[in-house]
């Protein structure tokens, strides 16, 4: 028996879930393939467990400025890892039953299991064959994990993991200081972990800007080790994990792996599709329409490689949807690209980053936080903005801030 379907999303996370509400405006024969766990991630193991554990960490990382400005017994307080990350999990399964509710709400038109393209337009799951009209690929990313590193068992986590640590020990490595690895090392720095962050580059957060970049380590190193350039190496020692990289060498009790996430496509079928496949194994596809050469084949979210963030993939989903549903329609446009760090203080950029800047032709303003009157009262003076305009006309080209 075949399937005949309109449109078939393979994946089960924001950009797959947001594609679904767009196409139901249009049609109800849609249906929806997950092969793995359902939630998303930004429920399950990216922004809102962060989010929840962020909360708790800057709050307790307010207790020497609650003490400095007269606010008595900050120096009793105490943080429970074990009751913190129980807390953590609590919201995240509260975070995740939306979703997974909305999987099971589809009924015959949710299935779990592995889908693989026989061609373009047909797939196989579960030993059912489906045919679709247009399919929507919006199956993720995973963490990338040295193959080296696995051999330490769980003394080595990523980002998929570290919910799960009932009682992390107080020593921690982290490995790769992009936005989550910042985000998460500076966490467990805030309730009082001793904390040593190791990175390839010289940038953290993202941050391409030298000054703004420079602004955001100054406070970061107060509260633990940050070593950048640095080739890290892991090896097991008699009571934890020996890091190594950029000159240094520490030993500690387990390590955050944050070394970037890689698309969830093994499996799939692409050769199928008979198009180029990137370096990835990711198909070539307009950016603008999401569409896999001239095939009714459409990607988005993360596994797309474009805008790997939370609104990025919902409206990639939606943009995916919405073509796929209407070939021959104006490409929907982008919104500017921005994203955020939920560092203390924040960082973030908006519009084009400095290393995307052309060399000529640019007007740079920026300002200092470090003094400035409103921070200094919170207790937040750190950090700075800077602005990138076109010489020609002032238009506004992009910004990079921490504050």
């Amino acid at each position: 028996m075949t399937r005949q379907v309109k449109l078939v999303i393979l994946g089960a996370g924001t950009a797959g879930l947001t594609a679904l509400s767009e196409a139901r405006r249009y049609t109800d024969d849609v249906l929806l393939i997950n092969a793995g766990p359902y939630g998303t991630t930004c429920a399950r193991v990216g922004c809102m467990p962060s989010k929840a554990l962020l909360e708790v960490a800057h709050a307790y990382g307010r207790r020497d400025w609650l003490g400095e400005s007269g606010i008595r017994g900050t120096d009793t307080l105490e943080a429970d890892l074990v009751t913190i990350m129980a807390h953590v999990r609590t919201l995240r399964d509260r975070f995740t039953a939306g979703p997974i509710d909305t999987a099971e709400s589809l009924g015959e038109r949710s299935i779990h299991g592995q889908p693989r393209f026989l061609d373009p337009t047909t797939l196989e799951v579960n030993g059912e064959r489906i045919e679709a009209e247009s399919v929507i690929i919006a199956t993720g990313t995973r963490p990338n994990l040295p193959e080296a590193w696995r051999s330490l068992g769980d003394r080595v986590v990523t980002s998929d993991d570290v919910f799960e640590l009932e009682a992390p020990g107080r020593r921690l490595g982290v490995v790769g200081l992009g936005p989550i690895g910042v985000e998460l090392g500076q966490a467990f720095a805030q309730l009082g972990c001793e904390v040593h962050g190791f990175t390839r580059g010289s940038s953290v957060a993202g941050l391409s800007d030298p000054q703004v970049n420079a602004s955001l380590l100054e406070v970061l190193e107060r509260q633990m080790t940050v070593t950048t350039e640095a080739d890290v190496s892991l090896h097991q020692s008699d009571t934890g994990v020996m890091v190594q990289g950029g000159g240094k060498a520490v030993e500690v009790d387990w390590v955050l792996a944050s070394l970037g996430r890689r698309p969830n496509v093994e499996g799939l079928g692409l050769e199928k599709l008979g198009v180029e496949l990137d370096q990835r194994g990711v198909p070539l596809f307009d950016e603008s329409t999401l569409r896999i050469g001239e095939l009714p084949v459409f990607i988005a979210g993360d596994v797309d490689g474009l805008r790997p963030l939370l609104h990025e993939a919902a409206d990639a989903g939606r943009i995916a949807a919405y073509h796929a549903l209407h070939p021959d329609a104006q490409c929907l446009a982008r919104r500017t690209p921005q994203g955020i760090v939920f560092t203390e203080p924040g960082a973030g950029h908006a519009g084009l980053t400095s290393r995307q800047l052309p060399d000529t032709g640019i007007v740079t303003g920026s300002v200092d936080f470090s003094k400035q009157a409103r921070a200094l009262m919170a207790g937040r003076n750190a950090g700075c903005l800077k602005l990138y305009a076109d010489e020609s006309d002032g238009r506004l080209l992009g910004a990079a801030l921490v504050a």
